[in-house]
């Protein structure tokens, strides 16, 4: 059996932006998205832990993931049995919400079991191998066939899963096994409960005419929030070394050109978009939503 090696987990694109056009278009299962670490468990030699960008060790772990790993018979035993997958899945620590159970944290909930070469075992499937080994995981709340962006919204209302009694999560996420984007990629989408309500409050403010400030100081207002910043702050990982700032700045520009082209584009009726000008106005923005940072 070949050995398998750390396989870092696919970018899971926001609804509605180039990198999942067209997943709504079948039968799509929808999750709910908790807001943990990345975190993955494989098998070679022995059981292996990672993190979002690598792997992990006693030494080099990420909130005591390795450590529960390696402690959890639970775990040893599903790989005595499939040692060829890769299961991945949140270890539910402290980051930016604080609104769930006491007894939910510090687990690992387990959302994709892969094959080697970025193959997703579906959800049915994947389900029976966990609960054969009583493993904990994000469970399927909806399934929808040929969904619209209004049925996908309702399900961020009634995702309640790990939450202390009246509170919502973070968001959904929603997959369609059959699907592949234009790029030849399976991808999932999102939904993030907090920014779609931040952002959708500034949206109703009429967008500033170009000729008066340009484009670009409306697009990092709308999409610059301060749950962006803390989901993408929460991703640097414990034993990151080096400034905070320049990091911050840079990854939040690269999620605004990534994952709300298409949205302002659609939104500002194909503007002529200075880029340079736009990085200025999203770093002001982050430094405004976040001043303790700079």
């Amino acid at each position: 059996m070949t050995l398998l090696t750390f396989e870092k987990y696919q970018h899971v694109e926001r609804f509605g932006t180039p990198g999942v056009h067209g997943i709504e278009c079948g039968t799509c299962h929808v999750f709910p998205k908790i807001d943990g670490t990345n975190a993955s468990v494989w098998y070679s030699e022995r059981v292996r832990a990672g993190s979002r960008n690598r792997e992990l060790s006693l030494e080099s772990d990420n909130h005591g993931f390795c450590a529960h790993v390696q402690s959890d018979d639970r775990i040893q035993c599903f790989f005595a049995k499939y040692p060829h997958l890769y299961l991945y899945g949140e270890w539910l620590v402290p980051h930016s919400l604080k609104t769930y159970r006491e007894d939910a944290w510090r687990k690992f909930y387990v959302f994709d079991v892969m094959i080697e070469g970025q193959v997703y075992v579906p959800y049915e499937q994947y389900k029976e191998y966990l609960e054969e080994f009583e493993l904990d995981y994000i469970p399927c709340y909806s399934t929808i066939v040929n969904g619209t962006e209004e049925q996908f919204r309702k399900q961020l209302e009634v995702n309640d899963f790990l939450m202390k009694d009246g509170e919502v999560g973070e968001g959904i996420v929603i997959k369609n096994y059959e699907y592949q984007n234009k790029f030849g990629r399976t991808n999932w989408a999102k939904m993030v409960t907090s920014e779609f309500k931040e952002k959708n409050f500034k949206a109703m403010t009429a967008p500033v005419k170009e000729g008066k400030t340009g484009p670009e100081r409306w697009i990092a207002e709308t999409y610059v929030t301060r749950a962006l910043i803390d989901k993408e702050l929460a991703k640097f990982e414990p034993d990151f070394q080096g400034p905070v700032q320049p990091r911050l700045l840079s990854t939040i520009f690269h999620c605004i050109i990534e994952e709300e082209t298409k949205n302002f584009v659609k939104k500002l009726k194909n503007p002529t978009v200075n880029f340079r000008e736009l990085q200025k106005w999203v770093n002001y923005q982050v430094k405004t939503l976040a001043p303790e940072y700079f």
